[in-house]
């Protein structure tokens, strides 16, 4: 799928066959969730830090929070953007976390002490949720954005990258500054066109393809 024909399919499944775009990222984020479970399923006492962005990627990514506290399993979760940009289907599921009482960490991404942040929030992790970026990022990456992505890349810990790496493009595969280096990439309804770019695959990692509840 390219980058368009994942918005329209998520159009037609939310206006035409009615399905609430809430019910799809709750699928999308429990995919995660299972597949996350599987791989630290032979650690003793896991620990998965979970980076969201202000959309609906972030919004997987408090879904899958939600999953993971559901089975006892410590997970931290950061938010790398202003509270009041996450609207919509992530508001509702970020909205829950809080009332189950579980900490969100913002992360100032412009902040000079963003790194360091960043850095103490991902210490200790046996696994990074990237849940930054979509499929709908387009353009090159500002110079923030760069060095948040290659300070994650840098902590040597296992990344599973949601529906795709943050800062990787859709179409064209190419990482747009830099690009997570995501061991796995759970991915919705169908491979993404960039994926098969051989490029690509230093980034995605292993990719498993995820039903959201609709296929085409």
């Amino acid at each position: 799928m390219m980058r368009d024909e994942v918005r329209a399919f998520d159009a037609w499944a939310i206006n035409e066959l009615g399905i609430p775009g809430v019910v799809l990222m709750e699928n999308a984020g429990r995919a995660c969730a299972e597949l996350i479970k599987e791989r630290i399923s032979g650690v003793s006492k896991p620990k998965v830090c979970i980076i969201c962005g202000t959309g609906n990627n972030g919004g997987d990514g408090y879904v899958i929070a939600r999953h993971l506290l559901n089975h006892d399993i410590d997970v931290s979760v950061a938010l790398c953007g202003p509270r009041e940009k996450v609207r919509g289907d992530a508001a509702v599921n970020l909205g829950i976390l809080d009332n189950q009482g579980q900490a969100i960490q913002l992360i100032d991404v412009n902040s000079s002490s963003s790194d360091t942040q960043l850095r103490a929030f991902l210490a200790h992790a046996h696994m990074v949720v990237d849940a930054v970026f979509g499929t709908g990022l387009r353009g090159q990456l500002s110079e923030v954005w760069v060095r948040f992505i290659e300070t994650v890349n840098a902590q040597g810990i296992p990344i599973m990258a949601v529906d795709i790496p943050s800062g990787l493009d859709c179409d064209s595969g190419q990482p747009l500054g830099a690009a997570i280096r995501a061991q796995d990439t759970v991915t919705f309804v169908a491979l993404k066109r960039g994926f098969t770019v051989p490029v690509a695959q230093a980034y995605t990692g292993r990719v498993h393809v995820a039903s959201i509840g609709i296929d085409p």
